[in-house]
């Protein structure tokens, strides 16, 4: 399938969901187009800029009888001064409030068609992006707002797509201005990113800029529901990519998306992890990463909120749809899941708990070599764990964990030495939570053992020991 396919395909997929998308469309951009009606009321003299030659004669004429004479057609009548006049006012013109208006123009003629991007894109003034990407390095926020709301449509509404260094510099601005703190225009860059990112070649451009840990990393930190549903939509169009879809968890997706839903009160946001959700099992091409997909949401509790959501029984068909489908997937899932499975999954998603295979010691004595598996990634994992972590629980699971790999597996110590997991245990033998220094006691002294079958057996002395001294003191009494 070639690209302009790939493209058309992909929107037939939105369409179920297109009254949404209108939806979020008026919610997501109000904060600039109030602002954007208030400047439409502005009156700009452009007798003064050609006055002081700032702009040319033909300029004039045309964004007078545009602007204040109400010939709205001219922008296809005359395509090429069209776009030669608003290039040449961003270039010539500084006044913040003048840049504004000729913006609120330029989005208005585009929104009134779609076609008429190619006014732009077709111009004959070199590179069309610059005069617009330089803009969005002006302090004045609306200028920056709607220039990247005016770039969006630019590079999603035509079919020659944007040029790679040019779209690494607009999605590279897009990422650090979710990163900001406090922007009243982020539900902005939220919809730039939901028109842009339905585009398959703009998505791994996405990828290679760090988009998507940005995006999850924002909805970790618990944003307002808007926010919310937009940036977990972008993931949605993302998971359209097979490869995409194979990556996301990768960047711990399933875990956040999780706690979205537990804590979820707006159907649009539930409807939209749901769809996120699915597509993470249906579209990956290989079938073990769709399953470990679905052992991670078991793992993360999913199935409960589907109980939850299947009692409620809302009338919204796609929720019910993907609640179903979701439901038998998952339920197959667990059906087939091995207690290594298990673990590994519960390892990956970072969210240790006692859960009864850590304590199982059949558990430990036919899977601790299996940790060594694929570069030693579960222990990798373990060790990142006991450094990042700051839950109590999940540090002291990670100690007893490393201690009981130790004790199975002959040459444990050493690995986990290299690995630097012996300093982080020993590190946490100061750690606040008593829990934790207990559990990395225990770690240290299994790292210190050289013979557990010695040990094994002083255990095992020293428990019937104090049972005998228990039933000593009994027939006394």
């Amino acid at each position: 399938m070639d690209a302009k396919s790939r493209r058309e395909a992909d929107q037939e997929r939105y369409n179920p969901r297109k009254v949404y998308i209108r939806e979020d469309m008026i919610a997501a951009t109000s904060v600039l187009q109030i602002r954007a009606s208030e400047i439409r009321q502005s009156q700009i003299n452009w007798q003064s800029y050609l006055q002081s030659q700032m702009i040319t004669q033909r300029d004039h004429d045309f964004i007078v009888n545009l602007d204040q004479r109400g010939q709205k057609d001219l922008p296809d009548k005359n395509p090429d001064v069209c776009a030669d006049v608003f290039l040449n006012l961003l270039t010539h013109i500084s006044k913040d409030n003048t840049i504004q208006y000729v913006l609120v123009l330029i989005d208005d003629i585009l929104s009134e068609d779609k076609s008429r991007v190619k006014i732009f894109r077709n111009a004959k003034h070199g590179n069309v992006w610059q005069p617009f990407l330089n803009l969005l390095n002006r302090q004045d926020e609306f200028v920056q707002h709607m220039t990247a709301r005016i770039i969006a449509k630019l590079a999603c509404w035509h079919p020659q797509l944007m040029e790679k260094s040019d779209l690494h510099f607009y999605l590279s601005w897009l990422k650090d201005q979710l990163k900001t703190n406090n922007n009243d225009y982020i539900q902005s860059v939220g919809r730039c990113l939901q028109m842009m990112l339905r585009t398959d070649e703009y998505r791994f451009a996405f990828l290679s800029v760090d988009g998507i840990s940005t995006l999850l990393s924002i909805l970790a930190s618990r944003v307002n529901f808007q926010v919310q549903y937009q940036l977990v939509f972008c993931l949605w169009v993302l998971t359209f990519n097979p490869l995409l879809a194979e990556k996301m968890n990768k960047f711990n997706a399933i875990p956040i998306l999780a706690d979205i839903l537990s804590d979820s009160v707006k159907e649009k946001v539930t409807r939209i992890v749901l769809a996120v959700f699915r597509n993470l099992i249906e579209k990956p091409e290989d079938q073990q990463v769709a399953k470990e997909h679905c052992i991670a949401m078991v793992q993360c509790k999913v199935l409960k909120q589907l109980s939850i959501l299947e009692q409620k029984r809302s009338d919204d068909e796609d929720i019910m749809n993907d609640v179903d489908f979701l439901n038998e997937r998952l339920q197959t899932s667990v059906q087939d899941l091995s207690s290594f499975d298990q673990y590994a999954t519960e390892v990956k998603s970072g969210r240790l708990e006692w859960s009864p295979v850590h304590k199982s010691a059949k558990f430990w004595r036919e899977n601790a070599a299996r940790l060594n598996e694929r570069g030693q990634e579960l222990l990798r994992t373990l060790v990142h764990l006991l450094e990042k972590s700051r839950d109590p629980v999940v540090l002291a699971v990670a100690c007893y964990d490393v201690g009981e790999y130790v004790r199975h597996y002959p040459r444990g110590k050493h690995i986990i030495e290299q690995l630097g997991g012996k300093q982080r245990v020993m590190y946490l033998l100061s750690h606040e939570d008593p829990n934790v220094r207990y559990e990395a006691l225990l770690a240290v002294q299994k790292l210190m053992v050289h013979n557990w079958e010695y040990l094994g057996k002083q255990l095992e002395k020293e428990q019937i020991d104090k049972q005998a001294g228990g039933t000593a003191v009994g027939a006394k009494a």
